[in-house]
């Protein structure tokens, strides 16, 4: 993770402190990179926290970070998982040329739940924030995430499935959320492992191309064993 420890928003699922942000660590970037390179890692996923007190979100400070990375091991699978930075399309092509493999922005929930477990995300803009980025670069793979349990019906589970097919997206995760801390929201319903099986299938069947569901699922779960494609035709 990534621009500090501090998130300007205050989700309902989320432990992340909410407070005023540090200034940027202008190298972070190069530190990732060397964690990276010492930990001999082949796949990465870097996240943040929301930067809303920034112009861009944060967004230079991704696309810092991934060059950085680049230009240690240019073979390196990046994943990027960002905040909405507000629909900021300028943001998101900051990001974007900077040439993620995998651009990851989480749903977290459907759209009737969104106003009590986001803070200050809105439904249609994520949706249109893996729109847009797939529109800015047809090559990235873009990848999002759902929690169950927190009330959502599966008319409305599926809805959002189809919506994020609608926005172009190839990659499902599907998890169970675990409250944090008895300050957080409450957890409605524990999803059997069965259950998230048969939605696992109805996920491949409404056409993503791969789709991670289970309890312990999370948006980083087991990151590699998904390959971009043209990656995958190198290996």
């Amino acid at each position: 993770m990534i621009a500090g420890e501090r998130c300007t928003r205050a989700c309902g699922f989320c432990a992340v402190s909410t407070a005023k942000p540090f200034a940027l660590d202008n190298e972070e970037p190069a530190r990732v990179a060397e964690a990276i390179r010492r930990m001999k890692l082949k796949h990465v996923v870097i996240t943040a926290v929301a930067r809303d007190d920034l112009a861009d979100g944060g967004a230079n400070h991704f696309a810092e970070t991934i060059r950085a990375i680049r230009t240690m091991d240019a073979e390196i699978v990046i994943e990027v998982l960002t905040p909405d930075f507000n629909g900021k399309t300028e943001s998101l092509q900051a990001v974007l040329n900077a040439k993620p493999d995998i651009f990851n922005h989480n749903l977290e929930t459907v759209e009737r739940l969104t106003p009590l477990v986001r803070s200050r995300a809105k439904y249609r803009r994520s949706l249109q924030v893996l729109k847009r980025a797939k529109e800015l670069d047809p090559a990235v793979v873009t990848k999002s995430g759902i929690m169950l349990g927190l009330g959502e019906t599966e008319t409305e589970l599926f809805q959002s499935m189809d919506d994020l097919r609608e926005a172009g997206v190839q990659v499902l995760t599907l998890g169970q959320y675990l409250r944090p801390t008895p300050s957080h929201l409450p957890v409605v319903e524990y999803i059997r492992p069965e259950t998230f099986e048969l939605f696992k299938g109805i996920g491949e069947q409404k056409g993503f191309e791969y789709v991670a569901s289970g309890p312990l699922v999370r948006s980083s779960y087991h990151a590699a064993d998904y390959h971009p494609a043209w990656r995958r035709a190198l290996a």
